[in-house]
């Protein structure tokens, strides 16, 4: 098999490196064999230092990798706020991409404090946690805001979201995840190998972009597991819809911190599984 590079990234200003390469295979079709190229979406390890400490690596596709360090900084505690991140060095090796991150002297101090090791795997979310305590973390409780989501709405952001996945439709192997309007307009999408690195993605890029989380809400093309709710209600968000199902440890951690978490959104049809009262004409 030959590889070579391919362009494409996954946000519009992005600049870090191609997101899918040029592979050739042998594809068996109707009794024969062909030899033809195909995309690849990337899978690279990305480390992640703070303050010259490294913390964490993850496998995950090297594309706005600004957003991914705010947003897995902020979903996993480490900050919590944007401007406790002072800058971002992008560094290219021979084995993979180091996030050098500047962070305000407080939050590296509580880093140290709970410093954890996360050996990354695509879709691992608490590889390496220690602890049951750091698994199931403190989250805050997310207020009823004066607004409901309507099965109308969640439609059109399942139709808008097919089109919006241009590494997936590229190589089929990535995962997205969206913010959504209250009217099911698709506002932002950030792909990548793993789940969890599309969602931490989308929320750097929300709170670098200062887009306010508290009317919309989040979708996503995977499973709902317990990190992926723990990720939305430390982000402020309080609807998560997945396109597949959630489970049991993600619904009661849902219940718990008030996010309002959806199973199934596949065109019109969905399963609610926490506060449906989020959700327009359902009593």
């Amino acid at each position: 098999m030959t590889m070579a590079a391919r362009s494409g990234s996954c946000g519009p200003d992005d600049d870090s490196a191609a997101a899918a390469i040029t592979a050739s295979e042998w594809r068996w079709r109707d009794g024969a064999m062909a030899r033809v190229d195909t995309a690849l979406a990337v899978e690279t390890p990305i480390a992640l230092e703070y303050n010259g400490i490294a913390h964490a690596v993850m496998l995950a596709t090297p594309c706005d990798l600004e957003d991914f360090a705010l947003g897995f900084s902020l979903s996993e505690g480490i900050l919590t706020e944007p401007t406790d991140l002072y800058r971002v060095d992008v560094r290219k090796e021979a084995q993979g991409i180091t996030l050098a991150l500047e962070v305000a002297a407080g939050a590296f101090a509580a880093l140290k404090l709970r410093r954890r090791t996360l050996a990354g795997r695509t879709g691992c979310g608490i590889c390496g946690t220690e602890s049951l305590e750091q698994v199931l973390r403190p989250l805050p409780e997310l207020a009823q805001e004066n607004w409901q989501l309507s099965a109308a709405a969640l439609a059109v952001a399942n139709a808008d979201l097919s089109g919006a996945q241009p590494l997936s439709q590229q190589t089929g192997a990535t995962h997205a995840a969206a913010w959504c309007a209250t009217d099911g307009k698709v506002v932002l999408v950030r792909e990548d190998v793993g789940r969890h690195n599309a969602l931490d993605k989308l929320i750097g890029a929300l709170r670098r972009s200062r887009v306010p989380v508290d009317r919309g809400f989040a979708l996503i093309t995977s499973r709902a597991s317990v990190e992926m709710v723990q990720k939305t209600a430390t982000a402020g968000i309080c609807i998560l819809a997945a396109v597949s199902a959630p489970t049991s440890l993600a619904l009661q951690v849902a219940q718990r911190s008030g996010v309002t978490l959806i199973g199934f959104a596949r065109g019109a049809a969905f399963s609610v599984y926490t506060h449906r009262a989020r959700i327009a004409a359902v009593p």
